[in-house]
């Protein structure tokens, strides 16, 4: 069991890059996930605890440390935006009882843009000074303090418009998951690198995806913005 956890465990080896167990699954779980997102499928969510958790383990094996603790925020918003997809009020359901796709307000997307840069900044400052503070747990400076930050912090935003079912959260994920393949290219977990590229691929599919079935309500509803 401590083997499956091991990001140095060897499972089987493709074109010279040794496979963990961890890493393999971790990706896979994540793949399917993003992909049923979407397509707007509440499946996602349960799939995508599989994923986070994995994740966390991979992620503090190779000191990116602001994204370990991402995952610990996706593993309680996986579980939240399972129920709002599920429990939608009445006026925000769609034919299938669940919720709606919806546009973002100017004025909200601007507030969510600071609110994420200044984020980073902040989180930026603490991830490279974890190693000096609690040097017991986090043996090894962060890796990429800022951009990790800047993932920490957009993938938050991204994670809530993802739950409200904001059309625009896909725009976001392009940005951060084409920062995520530099990221672990650079980091050497290259087949979690390759699938951030792939979800790349599948966010701009979702966004053209999501803007189609807003387009597809006989009655379009009003832009929500809180």
């Amino acid at each position: 069991m401590i083997d499956f956890f091991s990001i140095n465990h060897t499972w089987f080896t493709v074109m010279d890059y040794p496979m963990s167990h961890i890493e393999f699954w971790g990706t896979i779980a994540g793949a399917i996930a993003v992909w049923l997102s979407s397509r707007a499928h509440v499946w996602s969510w349960p799939l995508g605890l599989i994923n986070v958790i994995l994740f966390f383990f991979i992620f503090f094996q190779v000191q990116l440390y602001p994204d370990m603790f991402l995952q610990i925020f996706f593993l309680v918003t996986n579980i939240l935006g399972w129920w709002h997809w599920t429990h939608p009020k009445p006026e925000q359901a769609d034919k299938k009882h669940e919720l709606k796709v919806s546009f973002t307000s100017t004025k909200w997307l601007l507030i969510l843009t600071a609110v994420g840069l200044a984020g980073t900044f902040v989180i930026g400052q603490l991830a490279q000074n974890l190693h000096y503070w609690l040097p017991t747990i986090f043996s090894k400076p962060s890796a990429f303090p800022y951009l990790d930050s800047f993932v920490l912090s957009f993938s938050v935003i991204g994670t809530f418009m993802m739950i409200e079912k904001k059309i625009e959260s896909w725009l976001l994920w392009i940005a951060v998951d084409m920062l995520c393949t530099y990221i672990y290219f650079i980091k050497g977990v290259k087949f979690i690198a390759v699938e951030y590229f792939v979800f790349c691929i599948i966010a701009a599919y979702g966004y053209w995806y999501w803007v189609k079935e807003y387009r597809s309500y006989n009655n379009r509803p009003e832009v929500i913005t809180n």
